[in-house]
């Protein structure tokens, strides 16, 4: 029985620890680990000691999620885990191919080959054909690609 309840803590401290972890990974791992312990109770206490070791694992499951869901996030610690606020930074609205193709836009930062321009007093980000163009420069608008400008140099 000592087994079988290692088994089923070792895979809820995973599934617990998957918060924590960029993939599923951990989670994978805890449900294999707690499948084991049933299978090591079906081996040792044949049909009903598996179904009760499958009933207390998804338990132990159901607590765990309601845990982390409801009782964690009001915790100091759970408050720490969750995201809050953005930084308030978007993309640069979308210019008017007629009102900035032709048009003469400075460079706010050093273009290699990406970074921001400013054209007619709006901030665009840009992609300077030519490659690098310093901090200043003044160029060209040659066109307009998914989500930036596309400059060159004069």
């Amino acid at each position: 029985m000592s087994v079988v309840l290692l088994l089923f803590a070792v895979g809820i401290v995973l599934l617990a620890m998957d918060i924590f972890a960029a993939s599923f990974l951990l989670a994978a791992v805890g449900a294999a680990v707690m499948l084991a312990g049933c299978a090591v109770a079906y081996d040792r206490f044949g049909l009903f000691g598996a179904g009760t070791a499958g009933l207390v694992a998804a338990a132990l499951l159901a607590f765990t999620i309601y845990f982390e869901l409801t009782i964690l996030p009001k915790t100091r610690f759970g408050r720490g885990l969750i995201v809050h606020a953005t930084s308030g930074a978007a993309q640069p609205p979308l210019a008017a191919r007629e009102a900035v193709v032709g048009q003469d836009a400075t460079a706010l930062t050093t273009l290699a080959p990406s970074g921001y321009v400013l054209v007619a007093g709006q901030r665009y980000e840009a992609f300077c054909q030519t490659g690098h163009a310093p901090l200043g420069a003044v160029l060209r608008v040659t066109g307009i690609d998914n989500f930036r400008l596309i400059v060159s140099q004069l």
